[in-house]
């Protein structure tokens, strides 16, 4: 597009962005904890093994990079029409240095890919087989996605910084058409925060388990307060504290419900909340029903400011996008 058609008074920067998130995160924080967990859900659900899925998507998203740096762009159905996709000059270190994970799990978790058949090695290329496609396909997530895009887009209308109006399918649409690139970015902003989350609790499962706890809580949160014309915790600081304190923060949810919700063996699920129970995230309520601790504004909150950094990035280059589309 020619740059004469670009209105550069109207092109978001990442601190605009993130400072009016954060300042009206009583209207996206329950939405961004369930769009997380919907996409955590997904990772889970390709092969019922998170680490594998952020294998493959590490790998696709090699793809993408390449695509963007020969300033190949493909849209959704384009991408996805392919027999396969290659990725070059593969190695185990590369994706071990990516997902901060060690080189024997890496090195066990793509060979158990191979016995599958989602990949297959030549030499130093990898190929990911057409047949795996349906399960990494992202038609839900891109949904996903465009409505939590277009409920910032409303916030920073109301604010007078970002003046497009939009629908869910305008949103759609753009990423679909513009894909290759876009979903590097989605991939960008997601990989580092699971491996992030991977670093603080015992592996990514568990911190699945976790997030799951945190979206019952602030569901049931923002139900409290939905009916009120102003909110008393507008912003990201008072909204967690009241997610902790406030009502519905004695709203748990067991490790049967935990189970049924992710689909993560219940056996599993007990283990997992054992080891965030000895660690101070969790506890139970009177009813026996995991619920978040304190320490969720000690140790996770700050770690969550620097993932909305990154996330505040990713919109404003969707939402900059959909300006000049």
């Amino acid at each position: 597009m020619s740059l004469r058609q670009i209105d550069f008074s109207k092109v978001l920067n990442d601190d605009q962005v993130y400072d009016h998130m954060m300042a009206s995160y009583d209207q996206l924080g329950r939405d961004w904890i369930v769009h997380q967990w919907n996409w955590m859900n997904n990772t889970y659900a390709a092969f019922k093994d998170h680490y594998k899925y952020l294998i493959v998507i590490s790998l696709v998203e090699k793809t993408l990079q390449f695509y963007d740096q020969m300033n190949i762009q493909y849209s959704f159905d384009q991408f996805y029409s392919k027999p396969s996709l290659q990725i070059d000059k593969f190695s185990i270190t590369e994706l071990c240095e990516k997902l901060q994970l060690p080189k024997e799990t890496v090195r066990r978790k793509v060979l158990e890919l191979e016995d599958l058949g989602v990949l297959k090695r030549q030499k130093k290329q990898i190929i990911i087989d057409r047949s795996v496609f349906p399960q990494i396909k992202p038609e839900r997530q891109v949904r996903s996605t465009s409505k939590y895009v277009l409920l910032v887009s409303e916030i920073l209308n109301k604010d007078k910084i970002f003046f497009k109006k939009l629908d869910n399918k305008i949103i759609e649409n753009v990423i679909k058409r513009n894909f290759s690139i876009c979903w590097r970015w989605f991939y960008r902003m997601q990989i580092p925060i699971v491996i992030g989350y991977h670093e603080m609790f015992e592996d990514v499962a568990t911190f699945h388990i976790y997030g799951t706890v945190a979206m019952n809580q602030a569901i049931n949160y923002k139900k409290s307060i939905s009916s009120n014309v102003q909110s008393l915790t507008p912003d990201y600081e008072n909204f967690n504290k009241g997610l902790l304190e406030g009502p519905g923060s004695n709203a748990g949810v067991s490790a049967m419900s935990i189970s049924d919700m992710t689909n993560i063996p219940r056996a599993t699920v007990i283990r997992k909340c054992k080891y965030l129970m000895k660690y101070n995230y969790l506890t139970l309520n009177n009813k026996k029903q995991y619920v978040l601790t304190s320490l969720n504004s000690q140790m996770v909150i700050p770690y969550q400011r620097a993932i909305f950094r990154s996330k505040a990035k990713f919109l404003r280059k969707i939402l900059n996008l959909l300006t000049i589309s």
